[in-house]
């Protein structure tokens, strides 16, 4: 059971201030019939809340798939910087959401914010080890004694990076594929075999990929299936290793 004015401000539609107000005006129904309080209690996922005749649906949790373009910190507040959630609705960014990791600010491409902070630990715990795919564009031609090194690891710190794959897209462009997230790894990686990243984009996280319809900047909310991957992540990466 959940307050009415809670479930609606977590909606990020309304304060709960506002939510008082929409009810005394009748803008607020539960299972069709107005609410008079906005303290009442309903059965969240059970109970139909409208406003102003809209249904708004039940979500525990919220996901957003984000095509961070260059210039954006991940970050919730950066007085030096727009950051990731300057580029939401403003509904969205009013929840609480947060990014799931970070990326450069002059690294682009797929980045999850979300609310649901438990999951979010999980996926970038290196206990669970979750694969993240970066398309990297490169200074130098790669030959195959470099590819080995960085897929077998390379120091950073005193301590070797885990094992990473690599795919050839061409001389100077490939994927990799990390289950870590060390601070700056892929450019510190390629800088410890002497070549240098000029352009760096996350196509996948996770096992979902960034969706190709969304240009720099645009975001979406994760599908039911996208949100079913992303929850059961960081058992099967555990399962895996």
């Amino acid at each position: 059971m959940m307050r009415l004015d809670k479930y609606i401000s977590g909606t990020g539609l309304m304060s709960r201030k506002e939510c008082a107000k929409a009810v005394k005006k009748g803008r607020i129904t539960i299972n069709g019939i107005p609410a008079t309080r906005p303290e009442t209690k309903i059965r969240e996922g059970q109970d139909e809340i409208a406003l102003d005749g809209q249904i708004i649906p039940y979500m525990e949790y919220t996901y957003i798939m984000l095509n961070k373009p260059e210039g954006y910190v991940s970050s919730t507040d950066d007085p030096s910087a727009p950051t990731v959630l300057d580029l939401v609705d403003e509904r969205y960014s009013r929840m609480g959401l947060f990014p799931c990791g970070r990326l450069d600010r002059d690294t682009t491409g797929l980045l999850i914010l979300t609310d649901n902070g438990p999951l979010a630990h999980r996926l970038l715990s290196p206990k669970y080890h979750c694969e993240k795919t970066y398309l990297a564009s490169l200074a130098f031609i790669l030959d195959d004694e470099t590819v080995n090194k960085v897929e077998t690891g390379v120091v950073l710190d005193g301590k070797i990076t885990k094992p990473a794959k690599i795919e050839i897209l061409g001389p100077t462009q490939v994927n990799i594929t990390l289950t870590e997230g060390r601070y700056h790894q892929v450019k510190r990686m390629f800088e410890a075999v002497g070549n240098k990243v000029l352009k760096l984009k996350r196509i996948c996280f996770a096992s979902i990929p960034l969706d190709p319809s969304l240009e720099s900047g645009e975001w979406r909310l994760l599908t039911a299936d996208e949100t079913d991957i992303l929850e059961a992540a960081p058992d099967k990466a555990k399962g895996e290793n």
